[in-house]
């Protein structure tokens, strides 16, 4: 078969500058890996024709020049979802120097699959047998060099959320060299035989090699069928014959038989390679794990979670203590004077004053709102999301609440947008790209519009309604009903029906301060680099609205509708603030509050409506981007159809049953 068929891939060397492709199923440790090789300087970007991200970035390893890709999560070279196809183009099309193959050692049976496919495809691939620790704490052993001897490439065991291994993967990096011979996997005679047929019909010139490509024709892969239909022109129409005829003989078993010829490899590489004990550690991380699974346990666990971390530590402490001395004490108190004064002394037409240190100026409104009140509880919202994430928590509560979510047409997955949407709905609206199907995309964007408040907007709320007792059951009560509703509508207005659910689940351990503090520290970066210049640019709009007296007339056509609902006048300002942010409009309750010009009642309704209102520029932009203007329009004008309307019916409730009276 090599004299007939098989042609060397040539390695491309790009400039002085090599290239790593990281790839390998979710939540095996492949973006840890990235963070170790690449540091800060990362650039993530939607891969061309898809709404798929992809991260790139650059490293230096003993002087050598490396472009490192971390790949969307894939489990096949026989690609099923948007991120397993786009993980197989780059490496179809990008030519990396080196694959680096990721897995979880726990699960090195069940993942060594994917990479006896990349071997026989021709690629450079470097095994990482990540998760070592975990593994180890478990009582299983791994023959790291015997692996390496029966795959016939590098093999490096490692830890990388622990930094262990790392030096390793960067020597095997610069050392690597493609081997002159590559490992061979056998199947059966017979599949051999159609693999022969097949690969010694194509002419072209090819990444993978023909063999894999072979597999991937007779698997009926319709992408792959393309590119070779096009590589070898009239040479396709008797290629195109012969899978036909194969796919007709071998039709009610060639997918099993190719599986089941898989996994009779992998056992014959994992005979001594892989040694579990008789009877298996359970740690302290597994029953942990196995807890936060379980409705009966999971879901007092996760009320826990969401007390301690969304109430305490953002509510409490962010929104009420840090924003206390940051807003009343260090801007209010100290820096507003001073700055006033500075700029009435040097700008002298008050108009120009007004601008900068007025009532909507850009930095006695929008500096203060930003640095004052927004940053503490958007930070303290991200050290939370950060520890969450670093614990392995969230793959655990995805699977918890996934018979939940498919009421709404959604499922487990979905829970990552919407805990994301707690810190910032923009960026939650872009993560609902994750989701397989366009319908989840939408019903996801649907919900994270509606009811789901970002972190500032939610720590001024809790701490503004936590005063009043009461007043944050029916805010709390009125949102979870309607995303009750609202979801379960969706799912059966919107055709299609969700798609299974099935996701990997890292280990459960302590999260590492660094990596907490550099996942705050990027997000707070993007975060505070997007909404300061809207703060800005919204103070500056303001302004120009008094001025005009356009600001004004906003107002007064606002009164009928805000008293339609209870509200007074004033409270216009707040849902006019909210238009170009969220957290903003909240921010505006707060100093309505503050001036004692609403009661418990008032500032309920207020906050459910505001809750509920059409979200702010950012968010609205982001999801014209990622669903088009005419799914982003309709989704704005149902949710301030329906925030106006729950605010009427809630007013109307809370007066008849005279409840926060």
């Amino acid at each position: 078969m090599a004299s007939c068929c098989s042609k060397k891939t040539e390695i491309i060397n790009h400039g002085n500058a090599r290239k790593v492709a990281l790839v390998g199923n979710p939540n095996v440790g492949k973006s840890v890996l990235f963070n170790a090789l690449t540091g800060a300087y990362v650039t993530v970007s939607n891969y061309p024709g898809t709404s798929v991200e992809v991260s790139r970035g650059n490293a230096t390893i003993d002087g050598q020049q490396w472009e490192v890709i971390d790949t969307p999560g894939m489990y096949s070279i026989h690609t099923i979802t948007e991120e397993e196809r786009v993980a197989r183009e780059i490496l179809l099309h990008e030519t990396p120097d080196v694959v680096i193959h990721v897995l979880d050692a726990r699960n090195l049976e069940r993942m060594l699959a994917m990479t006896i496919q990349l071997i026989e495809a021709g690629l450079p691939v470097i095994l990482v047998v990540n998760i070592l620790d975990e593994a180890e704490r478990m009582g299983l052993a791994i023959d790291i060099d015997l692996l390496q001897q029966k795959l016939g490439i590098p093999v490096v065991g490692a830890a990388t959320a622990r930094k262990r291994g790392i030096d390793d993967i960067r020597s095997a990096m610069n050392a690597y060299r493609c081997p002159c011979e590559q490992q061979r996997f056998e199947y059966s005679r017979l599949l051999e035989r159609d693999i022969k047929e097949v690969a010694c019909l194509m002419q072209g010139e090819y990444i993978l090699s023909r063999r894999a490509l072979a597999l991937l024709l007779l698997q009926q892969d319709e992408e792959i069928a393309e590119l070779v239909r096009h590589r070898e022109g009239d040479g396709y129409a008797p290629l195109s014959e012969k899978i036909r005829e194969i796919a007709f003989d071998r039709r009610e078993s060639f997918h099993l038989d190719l599986s089941l010829e898989r996994n009779d490899m992998v056992r014959q590489l994992v005979n001594g390679v892989f040694t579990a004990p008789l009877k298996r550690v359970v740690t302290a991380a597994e029953r942990l794990s196995r807890l936060a699974v379980q409705p009966l346990t999971g879901i007092p666990m996760l009320l826990i979670v969401l007390y301690f971390g969304l109430y305490q530590f953002v509510g409490v402490f962010g929104a009420g203590t840090v924003v206390d001395f940051l807003e009343k004490k260090l801007f209010v108190e100290i820096f507003n004077p001073w700055i006033i004064g500075v700029v009435q002394s040097v700008i002298p037409w008050e108009i120009i004053q007004e601008l900068f240190v007025g009532e909507y100026g850009i930095i006695t409104l929008g500096i203060r709102y930003a640095v004052g009140i927004i940053l503490p509880i958007v930070a303290t919202f991200f050290v939370f999301f950060s520890f969450l994430e670093d614990t392995g928590y969230f793959p655990r509560l995805a699977l918890l609440v996934d018979r939940i979510f498919k009421h709404f047409g959604l499922t487990g997955r979905a829970v990552i947008p919407m805990v994301l949407g707690f810190g910032c709905d923009t960026m939650a609206t872009m993560v609902t790209r994750t989701l397989e199907t366009t319908r989840e995309r939408v019903i996801a964007t649907i919900l994270l519009s509606l009811t789901i408040p970002c972190s500032a907007q939610l720590g001024v709320i809790m701490s503004l309604l936590s005063k009043f007792p009461g007043a944050l059951a029916v805010w709390g009560g009125c949102l979870l009903l309607l995303f009750i509703v609202v979801g379960m509508l969706s799912a059966k207005i919107l055709p299609g029906e969700a798609p299974m659910f099935y996701m990997e689940l890292p280990p459960m351990r302590l999260p590492q301060l660094g990596n907490v503090v550099t996942k705050t520290y990027t997000r707070m970066q993007w975060y505070f680099m997007e909404i300061l210049p809207l703060f800005v640019l919204a103070s500056v709009l303001l302004w120009l609205g008094k001025i005009t007296g356009f600001f004004e007339k906003m107002i007064t056509a606002m009164t009928p509708v805000m008293a339609s609902i209870g509200l007074p006048k004033e409270t216009a300002v707040a849902f006019i603030f909210g238009f170009f942010r969220r957290d903003y409009g909240a921010a505006g309750l707060y100093e309505l509050q503050t001036k004692g010009l609403m009661d418990a009642r008032q500032l309920t309704v207020a906050a459910v409506t505001l809750t509920l209102f059409i979200p702010c520029i950012a968010q609205f932009l982001i999801m014209k981007k990622e669903r088009g203007w005419k799914v982003a329009s309709s989704i704005g004008l149902f949710v301030s159809l329906l925030a106006f309307g729950s605010g009427y019916v809630l007013n109307k409730a809370l007066l008849i049953t005279g409840l926060l009276s």
